[in-house]
């Protein structure tokens, strides 16, 4: 299986601007640039759908952990913080929420512990991923 995504550009860094598309279309030519990248501007840039995909990547395999153990979420949400300093990304910090029925809070922070380093696109990644949890009643 491969999945594609691409890029199209125009201009010089600052002012120019591009757009982002992927195979599935969810992305179609949606807008990037610098403002969007390093200020306040309207569309996305590497850093938040980087963010987006370790989100979708933890929860989903937090999903299948909570399977395996014998427990069924009624939610997760997650949260990924991307820190970029400079032109270097530092570091992600990974917040879920669970509602998982019959599980301790212990068991549940044991399985996103474990999850931290685990799911595939905290394998590709070679800088410090952290991760807190919180079940919720």
């Amino acid at each position: 299986m491969k999945r594609t995504a691409s890029a199209h550009w125009e201009g010089d860094l600052k002012a120019g601007k591009g757009s982002l598309s992927t195979q599935s279309t969810t992305l179609n030519k949606t807008q990037y640039s610098f403002n969007t990248r390093f200020a306040d501007g309207v569309g996305t840039n590497p850093e938040e759908l980087l963010a987006a995909a370790h989100a979708g990547c933890f929860t989903m395999a937090i999903s299948s952990i909570l399977g395996e153990a014998g427990f069924t979420a009624t939610s997760l949400d997650t949260t990924a913080a991307v820190t970029l300093e400079g032109l270097a990304i530092t570091g992600v910090h990974l917040s879920i929420q669970g509602k998982v029925p019959n599980i301790s809070e212990d068991k549940f922070k044991e399985i996103v512990k474990a999850v931290e380093q685990g799911c595939l696109v905290s394998k590709v990644l070679k800088i410090p991923i952290t991760s807190e949890a919180v079940l919720l009643k």
